[in-house]
């Protein structure tokens, strides 16, 4: 028998139902505790979706948010943030998903769309359909 190598699927599904709806709606509900946990699932699949190909490991978020955003200032969630989001818009452009999200997308929105209020929300709104996308992706090819 010839060595194939052949694509399977994961054993473990990733979550491909992240939205900006059910993060405000769960925001409210769950008094703001919501986000740690969606936010904490994104920089949990991306390890495991990205990191055999871009050997890079991104940092939890609750020891982002808990440790190292009150010693650093403020500053680690925007460098966090940003690496974040070039990480999963390179990811999506190794697997072919016409999809465009970088870490202009967080600047962009996230930042200078602040201004007009509703920024950070199409941010996040972008952010969570790569992800999806990725994960989408993921969990049929492995």
């Amino acid at each position: 028998m010839e060595n194939q190598v052949v694509n399977q699927a994961p054993a473990r599904k990733l979550n491909t139902k992240r939205g900006l709806l059910k993060l405000i709606l769960l925001s409210i509900i769950t008094f703001g505790i919501y986000p740690l946990v969606a936010m904490s699932g994104v920089s949990s699949d991306i390890n495991i979706v990205a990191s055999k190909y871009d050997g890079k490991k991104t940092m939890h978020y609750c020891l982002l948010f808990f440790i190292f955003s009150w010693l650093t200032f403020g500053i680690a969630p925007i460098v966090w943030i940003h690496r974040i989001s070039n990480r999963i818009g390179n990811e999506a452009a190794r697997r072919g998903i016409a999809y465009s999200f970088s870490a202009a997308d967080f600047w962009l929105w996230g930042v200078i769309g602040s201004i007009i209020i509703v920024g950070p929300f199409i941010f996040y709104h972008k952010l969570f359909k790569c992800m999806n996308l990725v994960n989408a992706d993921y969990n049929q090819k492995g």
